[in-house]
């Protein structure tokens, strides 16, 4: 064992070697703490991608003016790449316009009048009908309009609600202009596209028109017509401004606009660029070990580092006098305060200046990774090949953020550190009971239930409030798999096993269907809210192996053959459906055409030729020759143009910088990973027959089937993205396991299942060493 524990810190210690270096080697960058422009009465000037350093604000962007009382104005040029304007916490789109009694709309080709606009209210003439909205509900002539066909079951619910509740109690929903169909709350509008002019109620309590794109939307007020989205507004009492995804905090002194970026702005290899006259940058050095601290934590900081020397004193004495659970709590305890801790800075909004650098959420993922490799007593294989692959997904992630030209992609390298510093300690601490049997198997079932229901209330979050990204930036589809591989764990241990003495049995058969239910319930969001094919395809890959692990559980050899075959059957008609495709119609089977002949759909099938391109350009050995190991931290290249390269094409970027040879590594090291859960879940079936009370033995059944069903989703990711990069099968919009940046499959299942199946092999090698010890003494 002391052998494997050398062998596994050596190769952990490697990587986290690798991460250093790029961070070492990386080249230096700069980027502007301000901008400022200084315009004397009556001069005005033009702001855009070059002047305010912003990535996505067009090349004329704003437009910016004084007036001869001295006054500052500023006009959105570029209404394609709208922008916001905050004021405290009041925010207003530059394409916004609070409607008022007498004004006229010229929208698409149809011609509005507000006769009355107050009280939360509008009443606008057009088309031959009076239309009243009020912020939740359109009425036609005073009536409500049936729904749209293409309305979702949360927004037929919101709409009922809206016509019983009372206005205060009502739910916010905008009106949308466009397209050729009244229902809902839309009005048709020939000429117009769906959703590019809304009304909503705004912060101040009025109806605002919001314009989104380039079509002119014109408003008569006082006589004169303007464009909606070109129309000036004054900086006066402005606080911030955002573009984009960039973000600049605002101050007005004497002669002086001041822009102070908050959020993604371009880097520059050197201080110096070409700006016109009136506009200067001051320029600040990228830092990768920023921190400042908000007043209150530096006694934070304090406790952690005690608790850490601890934690490596006792490391280094021995695991004697009983210490060994404490340190191992107290170490936990830090890492996860201290990533919540730097998860709030972040979250905060601090400016690139402020926020903490790469360094230190890096330093915290190397906390929790070397606190899961060294917190079992015995190292076991799983534990090692998680960390490894933790730590090479977080080296691929730290390469895209030092290699691309702006600030924003290290935020998921950064994402993905304090995530995992959360939770991968806390779900060592919070599963080790129902691993080790600590916790009864009532309670274990109350827990179940509890999971359930909290994946349920997301996924009804989900389709009432959100779309396919997910909900409040979480996917509870993550959440609802990891639900869904323990309750039919808990299923398939009552049907393999039987349930507890005197148990009723209309008991044992709700216990049985709720996992039935949950699977139907996922399988209507894959098809109704998310516009991929992919989580239908990771619920058959689960459902196939679960039912397989339950045939050969209960000796049912032959049903498994027959599934097998089935499913044999089933890959080949899905393989000649690439043959069938250009015959069909619809959103999948378009997937198919484009995987069939990408260059005939330049638009869809760019994805798949770019991605196929950095494949090919990185060879066996990486694009530099040498495994990537002479571009560690530098630039990332072409590879980076590639749509959602850090989550669908992670290993397009991953073969382009290390070559297939190191792709095949990490192939071998998800290999590995799966045999090792494998292996724990044969672990816990033989734990379960050897098992001397029914509550053991269901609880070895459990980790079984549970350890089984995460190996099964995470084979499904593994399958689809390589499918997916390799061009094997259609993309199918699923992130690599450990590869990817996708913050809630980190947290929400691939720490709970490591934690969970690290804790079940330490559970069965304390059995087996207490019959070691019992054997001997008998």
């Amino acid at each position: 064992m002391k052998a494997r524990l050398a062998c596994a810190a050596l190769a952990l210690g490697l990587v986290c070697a690798l991460h250093l270096a790029a961070l070492l080697n990386s080249p230096q960058r700069w980027l502007p703490a301000a901008v400022t422009l200084q315009l004397k009465p009556g001069q005005s000037a033009t702001l855009g991608q070059a002047e305010l350093a912003a990535p996505r604000a067009g090349t004329h962007q704003f437009t910016v003016r004084r007036d001869a009382r001295g006054q500052w104005w500023l006009q959105n040029a570029n209404p394609a790449q709208a922008a916001v304007l905050r004021r405290g916490d009041e925010r207003r789109h530059t394409g916004s316009t609070v409607l008022a009694n007498g004004q006229r709309l010229h929208i698409g080709a149809a011609l509005f009048q507000v006769t009355a606009a107050q009280d939360g209210r509008v009443i606008l003439r057009g088309g031959g009908h009076t239309w009243t909205y009020d912020g939740a509900l359109l009425l036609r002539d005073d009536a409500v309009q049936p729904a749209c066909p293409d309305a979702g079951a949360g927004a037929r619910l919101a709409t009922y609600w809206n016509r019983i509740a009372p206005r205060a109690l009502g739910f916010a929903h905008p009106l949308a202009f466009g397209g050729h169909l009244h229902c809902g709350n839309r009005l048709a509008t020939p000429g117009l596209e769906i959703g590019k002019v809304t009304l909503a109620q705004d912060s101040t309590g009025g109806i605002a028109m919001t314009v989104r794109g380039s079509q002119p939307v014109l408003v008569q007020d006082g006589g004169r017509w303007s464009d909606a989205a070109q129309r000036e507004h004054g900086l006066a009492g402005l606080t911030g401004i955002a573009v984009g995804r960039s973000a600049y905090a605002v101050s007005i002194a004497d002669d002086a606009l001041r822009l102070m970026p908050s959020a993604q702005v371009a880097l520059s290899p050197e201080p110096n660029t070409e700006l016109p006259p009136g506009v200067s940058w001051t320029w600040k050095e990228r830092s990768l070990w920023q921190f400042a601290a908000p007043p209150g934590t530096a006694w934070v900081a304090a406790l952690a580092a005690a608790l850490f020397a601890g934690l490596a004193g006792w490391r280094l004495a021995g695991p004697t006098r009983g210490a060994g659970p404490v340190a191992r709590l107290a170490a936990a305890v830090a890492i996860v305060a201290l990533a919540v801790l730097v998860l709030a800075m972040q979250r905060k909004g601090a400016a690139p200046g402020a926020a903490p650098g790469a360094g230190w959420p890096l330093l915290l993922a190397w906390a929790a990774l070397w606190h899961a490799l060294l917190w079992p007593r015995r190292v076991p294989v799983l534990g090692v090949v998680a960390v490894l692959l933790l730590g090479v997904g977080l080296l691929v992630q730290l390469e895209l953020g030092l290699g691309a030209r702006d600030t924003a992609w290290l935020r998921h390298v950064e994402n993905s550190c304090v995530l995992l510093a959360i939770g991968l300690p806390l779900g060592l601490l919070l599963l080790q009971g129902v691993a080790r049997n600590r916790v009864s198997r009532p309670a274990t079932e109350w827990l179940l239930v509890a999971l359930a229901v909290a994946a349920l209330a997301g996924l009804v979050l989900q389709v009432g409030f959100g779309n396919e990204t997910g909900v409040f930036d979480v996917q509870p589809v993550e959440f609802a798999k990891l639900a869904l591989a323990a309750l039919s764990a808990h299923c398939l241990a009552l049907a393999t096993g039987g349930g507890a003495p005197g148990q009723r049995p209309w008991r044992t058969w709700l216990r049985m269907i709720a996992p039935a239910l949950l699977f139907v319930l996922l399988l209507a969001v894959a098809l109704v809210q998310v516009d991929d094919f992919s989580p239908l395809i990771l619920l058959l890959v689960w459902a196939a192996a679960s039912f397989l692990a339950w045939c050969l559980a209960s000796g049912r050899r032959r049903w498994a053959a027959s599934f097998g075959a089935f499913s044999i059957t089933v890959l080949l008609g899905a393989a000649a459906l690439q043959q069938a495709a250009p015959s069909l119609g619809g959103f999948y089977t378009e997937r198919f055409q484009v995987w069939s002949d990408p260059t005939a759909h330049p638009h869809t099938g760019q994805q798949m030729l770019m991605g196929a391109r950095a494949v090919a350009d990185g060879g066996w050995l990486g694009a530099d020759g040498l495994f990537g190991l002479a571009t560690l931290g530098q630039a990332a290249g072409d590879a980076l143009r590639i749509p959602a390269v850090q989550d669908d094409f992670a290993p397009s970027f991953l073969i382009n910088r290390h070559g297939l040879l190191g792709g095949l590594l990490v192939w071998l090291l998800q290999a590995a990973l799966l045999a090792a859960l494998l292996h724990a879940a044969g672990s816990a079936w033989q734990a379960a027959l050897r098992a001397g009370d029914f509550r053991r033995a269901w609880l070895g059944r459990f980790q079984c089937f549970a350890l089984c069903g995460g190996a099964a989703f995470l084979a499904g990711h593994f399958l689809l993205s390589w499918g997916t990069n390799l061009a094997l099968f259609p993309i199918m919009g699923q992130p690599m396991s450990f590869l990817s940046s996708g913050g809630s499959h980190l947290l929400f299942f691939i720490c709970p299942l490591l934690a969970f199946g690290m804790a079940s092999v330490q559970s069965f090698e304390e059995s087996q060493s207490c019959r070691s010890t019992s054997n001997t003494k008998s």
